[in-house]
């Protein structure tokens, strides 16, 4: 059998992964203006790298809001189309060994999918996400990019830009929240805050509302484990502002290796089950 390979493509992106013995092999992230120019690139870069013909392949699955744009085969290859949201759910899974989980893709928004190889439902979503990180960090700092955003935030205090209930409350703590719990996001800036400040705020402000709507979408089916995938896997303070919330309401969070290719491997692995 010829290897398999998963396409992403997104608005800006395209992620590619190759599937052989139900293994994932090579991902990798292209740029490009528009989703053919990328597909495209990101297949060829593809080839060239793990050093294959087209003659090695043996199907190629897309998925991603860009795929419309893609109504001819790849170079001949057999090419389909895979729903994103089943995408997003099948590839979660697979790259966390769970069998049942809420799987949350973190790209520009975010979306929420309730995931087990027998059943695949997408719960919803929120705008928050990384065109917030970037958005706000622009309008805020003069910051354009998320490797400056996450360098900008270090050495950060949020003590100088969120309100906790300490700071509202003489109780030591209320219900199951602990006494440093955020109160309101940016509800405490202060003249004094810096630029490091600021950053860490607003990382803490998007991962919290991500974190917080994903601990709600465990209470819709009673799941316990949320499997964290999309770029923004790989800011990281996301990983101490999750595991915190995951230890407050009794959640497990998870980001399994190459969880920024999920979707792709899901398309790649729902190919193979075909």
């Amino acid at each position: 059998m010829g290897k398999i390979i998963g396409i992403d493509i997104g608005g800006s992106t395209t992620k590619i992964v190759g599937l052989d013995n139900n293994k994932i092999f090579s991902p990798m992230l292209v740029k490009a203006a528009d989703p053919v120019s990328s597909v495209y690139g990101a297949f060829g870069k593809f080839l060239s790298v793990n050093k294959l013909s087209l003659n090695d392949i043996e199907k190629v699955k897309i998925t991603g809001v860009g795929s419309s744009f893609i109504t001819d085969n790849l170079y001949g290859i057999p090419t389909g189309k895979v729903d994103e949201f089943r995408a997003i759910g099948i590839g979660g899974l697979f790259l966390s060994g769970l069998e049942k989980a809420i799987i949350v893709s973190m790209g520009t928004g975010t979306a929420f999918v309730s995931a087990s190889y027998n059943e695949v439902k997408h719960m919803g979503g929120t705008g928050v996400g990384g065109g917030t990180l970037l958005g706000l960090s622009n309008r805020m700092l003069n910051v354009r990019s998320f490797d400056d955003l996450i360098e900008t935030a270090h050495g950060g205090n949020l003590a100088n830009i969120d309100l906790t209930i300490k700071d509202i409350s003489m109780d030591s703590s209320v219900g199951v929240l602990p006494p440093d719990t955020t109160a309101s996001n940016f509800g405490k800036i202060s003249d004094l805050a810096t630029r490091a400040d600021i950053a860490l705020g607003i990382i803490n402000l998007v991962f919290q509302t991500i974190g917080m709507l994903s601990v709600f979408a465990t209470r819709i089916d009673n799941i316990k484990d949320v499997v964290l995938t999309g770029n923004l896997v790989n800011v990281p303070q996301a990983k101490d502002i999750f595991d915190n919330l995951g230890n407050i309401f009794d959640v497990r969070f998870h980001i399994p290796e190459h969880a920024e290719y999920a979707t792709a491997a899901g398309a790649a692995i729902i190919c193979a089950k075909e």
